[in-house]
This record gives C-alpha cells, sequence and structure tokens, in this order.
C-alpha cells in the first residue's frame, strides 16, 4: 500500500469563476426557501430539510492511533457529546413515500485546536448521505441540477409520489445488472431504507492533518447491522420514516464506526471530482473513533428545537485540521451560511453552536 498523499494547498484547483456559480447557488437556494417559507409558514433548510431523528450520544476517539490517523480531532484520545441529525436530501417537506438519498449530520463537541475562518464555536461538524460519491463532478453542474429541483419544490406533491415509486422500480431494475444511478436516486428513485441500517459517507475530501481524508460512519452494533437494507413502507404515512426510528432508538444500543479513507495517490483519488469513488483496495476506510448513542427518544420535542431549528450544520464550522477541500466544498461555504440566515430571520430563532460538555 503506498504511503499516504501529505497535504498541500496547491492539491486544490481554484476555477476563475467559482464566485458566479456560487452566487447562482445562494439566488437558487433562495427560490428554495422561501416558497417553503412562504407556503408552509415556516423556513426549513435548503437541502436536507426534513429530519427523522435528532439523536445524542458520545464520540469516543481511539488510543493508541498511528501516527497518520492522530491528527486534528483524532489526535487526542477522548470523549466528546455529539449530536447527529438523519434527514433526506429535498428542501421542501415531503410524505416519505418520495423516497431519497439519507443524511447523516454529526456535530462534535469541545474540538479544541485552530478554526478554520470564521467557524464560530467549538464543534467539528461532518455530513454526510448513504452513498461513497457525489452526483455532480464540480458545482457549476450541481448548480443545473439544483435549478431543475428549485423548479419543483413544494409543489406537485402528488406526482412527486408517483414518480417515485416508477423511479424506484427502474432503479432497482438497473441495480439487477450492476448499474447505480445517484441521479435517478437524487430525483426519488432511492430505495426507501431505514437510516439507522445505513452507512454514510462525506463523499468530498477534507484536510486530515498533514494528509488528505474522506470520511465515512458505519454501522457495527448488531441491532443497526440488522436494520441495514431494510426497506420502510410509507403507504399512508407521511412520516413513516421517523415513526420508525423512534420505535426502534427506545430498545437500540447503537454503536457507529468513524472511518477515515486517507488519500493515496492523486490521481486515483482526485481531490476535485467527487464523482470519483476512492477504491477501498487502495486506499482501505480505518477506524478512529466509534460514536455510541444509548435508547433514547429520537425526536424529543426539546432536543428537536434546540438542533433541528436552533443549530445549523456546515463543513466549515470545524477545526483548520479538517479544512474542506475541492470544487463542491468550496461552494458549500456561502450556501450554508444563506441558509442558516435565511431561517433565522424568517423564524425569528436565533441559530447559534451549542456550549461545551
Amino acid at each position: 500500500m503506498q504511503a499516504p498523499v501529505r497535504y498541500s494547498p496547491d492539491v486544490e484547483t481554484v476555477k476563475p469563476d467559482e464566485d458566479k456559480t456560487i452566487e447562482g447557488l445562494c439566488q437558487t437556494f433562495d427560490t428554495i426557501l422561501q416558497r417553503v417559507a412562504d407556503d408552509s409558514g415556516h423556513a426549513v433548510r435548503s437541502v436536507h430539510a426534513k429530519s427523522h431523528g435528532i439523536l445524542e450520544g458520545t464520540m469516543r476517539v481511539e488510543a493508541g492511533l498511528p501516527p497518520e490517523l492522530a491528527q486534528g480531532l483524532f489526535a487526542t484520545p477522548g470523549d466528546h457529546k455529539v449530536y447527529l441529525r438523519m434527514s433526506t436530501n429535498a428542501g421542501d417537506i415531503l410524505p416519505d413515500s418520495v423516497s431519497l438519498p439519507r443524511g447523516l449530520a454529526l456535530k462534535v463537541l469541545d474540538a479544541a485546536g485552530p478554526r478554520l475562518p470564521d467557524a464560530e464555536g467549538t464543534t467539528q461538524n461532518f455530513i454526510m448521505v448513504n452513498g461513497p460519491v457525489f452526483q455532480a463532478p464540480s458545482a457549476d453542474k450541481f448548480l443545473g441540477s439544483l435549478k431543475l429541483l428549485a423548479a419543483t419544490t413544494d409543489r406537485a406533491e402528488g406526482l412527486k409520489v408517483f414518480g417515485s415509486t416508477v423511479l424506484r422500480g427502474v432503479n432497482k431494475a438497473l441495480q439487477a445488472v450492476g448499474v447505480e444511478s445517484t441521479t435517478l436516486a437524487s430525483l426519488g428513485g432511492a430505495p426507501n431504507v431505514d437510516p439507522l441500517g445505513e452507512t454514510y459517507y462525506s463523499v468530498t475530501p477534507f484536510r486530515y492533518g498533514d494528509y488528505i481524508a474522506k470520511f465515512s460512519v458505519r454501522p457495527v452494533a448488531p441491532a443497526l447491522t440488522a436494520l441495514t437494507g431494510t426497506e420502510i413502507d410509507a403507504s399512508g404515512r407521511p412520516n413513516a420514516i421517523r415513526e420508525t426510528v423512534q420505535s426502534e432508538m427506545r430498545g437500540i444500543q447503537g454503536v457507529w464506526e468513524f472511518r477515515v479513507q486517507l488519500c493515496r495517490d492523486l490521481e486515483r483519488q482526485p481531490v476535485e471530482d467527487p464523482t470519483v469513488q476512492w477504491d477501498e483496495e487502495e486506499a482501505p476506510f480505518q477506524t478512529v473513533a466509534t460514536i455510541t448513542v444509548g435508547p433514547q427518544d429520537s425526536w424529543d420535542p426539546a432536543r428537536v428545537q434546540a438542533v433541528d431549528e436552533q443549530m445549523r450544520f456546515s463543513v466549515w464550522t470545524g477545526l483548520d485540521a479538517h479544512r474542506p477541500l475541492g470544487n463542491i466544498n468550496r461552494a458549500r461555504n456561502a450556501p450554508y451560511k444563506h441558509s442558516a440566515q435565511f431561517r433565522e430571520r424568517f423564524n425569528g430563532c436565533p441559530i447559534h453552536e451549542p456550549a461545551g460538555r
């Protein structure tokens, strides 16, 4: 196995038109945010608007990690309080019969070290989805897809439910012959899986102290792995996923591994194209921490208010040792702030980072 690639600023290639693309993303997010807020009377996130569970637990950073893994947040063994938010990726609140890719946002408290520019608080945020690649190779390509989604946000709900059923069938047929379609999944053709059994990926790369890495969270507790691939019947149940997670978490001791995939070849594991999956044979995932969540009410009203309404999750909230890398990550900074500021203004509810332990 090759030695991991050392981080340096020149691993990124900044495009000359990135500012224009970021402006377009903010404007398109505005369309989504305003339409949903006007129709529902409440502002939600511009992507991953619908939560299915808010969990509170502990991340334990392993002792005795080798030097290349003992970096940034993971350089010091110990426990951190964490919040987990499970979601789907639409910008409007849809019935769960419209099946979309799952998301997991993780907020780790008391992350010590130099911060990213304008990163408030003392937390480290990780944002992941249940697939190893992003749907677009660059922010300008993603903007084109986002404009199409914005045109149907909070519109034609019945058509979306019907379309999702059709797309799921098409996607399953493709999967049967070994073809994966992130595009079909993002449009409603994803399997309607239980989020507690899924493995999540950062899909984009980050600085990992002296190195470069992607991240993953994988369930390891038997109660969670038993749910892997289990599909939820959402017929006639608009919040079926939330209800399922709530019922299951009352009796589950959840344990996940937090894993790091170190870049070992910049050509075969590129920084700027998140549609390229890093081959795990060449760049294996390695466990650096475990996340434990005890039995709890995953839809506890007080926790939902504190986390879902009063916090934001951003890959740019964290340590400089885990700086987001690549075009897609650079384009996420301003729109994430833009979305949070809109929610704060419309709802009259301040958004802030949680205090330490």
